[in-house]
């Protein structure tokens, strides 16, 4: 009798600050090149390697919820927003594990995360919880070879590395806020770079702009 297959999850976490169009076709290729059964989006908490300051973590929870709700096989995972002190990969994925000891999970990262990589807390750890998938940004000229190149640095561990075939999306977080702040960008054109819903939400709550935005407690949100 064949072993039973095992499940796939998949971990993507971030600052979602706001989620965009580029995360949003990242967890739906992730899927569809992975094949899992379920793709974790994990908002960061107090992420230790960030050295802006993030907005509310309620706000990029309920974004990120927004932005993600339509697509199957997808659960924002609010777990790091709500542990305290600083938040590392490491614990969540051995809580994904312990929660389902019989799964393979695939951790999806940036090419600028995977660049820092080696800084990681525990990162032999996560090689060994985790497959590590890479996914390029817009501006990166990294060929196939040059990724084999890069991953062959881990030697024995470069099997545990694989690269996610992403469509070049040229926006950014940062990107967004910048053009939110500015007042540059009308509601089209940032409706053009999240998701409708997030976009509707940034203006409600007024978020990215020159004065802090007011906790969802103290808001309407209706």
């Amino acid at each position: 009798m064949a072993p039973p297959v095992k499940q796939r999850i998949g971990v993507f976490g971030g600052a979602f600050d706001p989620p965009h169009n580029a995360h949003v076709a990242l967890a739906q290729a992730a899927i569809a090149q992975f094949g899992l059964d379920t793709l974790y989006v994990v908002p960061t908490g107090h992420a230790w390697h960030k050295s802006q300051a993030l907005s509310q973590a309620e706000h990029r929870l309920a974004m990120a919820t927004l932005a993600f709700e339509d697509i199957p096989h997808v659960r924002v995972d609010a777990r790091e927003v709500q542990r305290p002190g600083p938040t590392f990969t490491i614990d969540t994925l051995l809580a994904l594990q312990a929660e389902n000891p019989e799964a393979q999970l695939y951790l999806f990262i940036g090419a600028d995360q995977f660049a820092a990589f080696r800084q990681w807390h525990r990162w032999q750890d996560i090689l060994d919880l985790a497959i590590i998938c890479i996914a390029d940004r817009a501006q990166s000229t990294r060929a196939g070879a040059q990724f084999d190149a890069e991953v062959e640095a881990y030697e024995s561990r470069r099997d545990r590395f694989a690269q996610l075939n992403l469509p070049l999306m040229p926006v950014s977080a940062t990107q967004i806020r910048q053009l939110t702040a500015s007042g540059a960008a009308t509601a089209g054109e940032i409706t053009q770079l999240v998701p409708e819903a997030v976009a509707r939400y940034i203006s409600l709550h007024q978020l990215y702009r020159s004065h802090s935005s007011t906790p969802l407690s103290k808001q309407n949100t209706a």
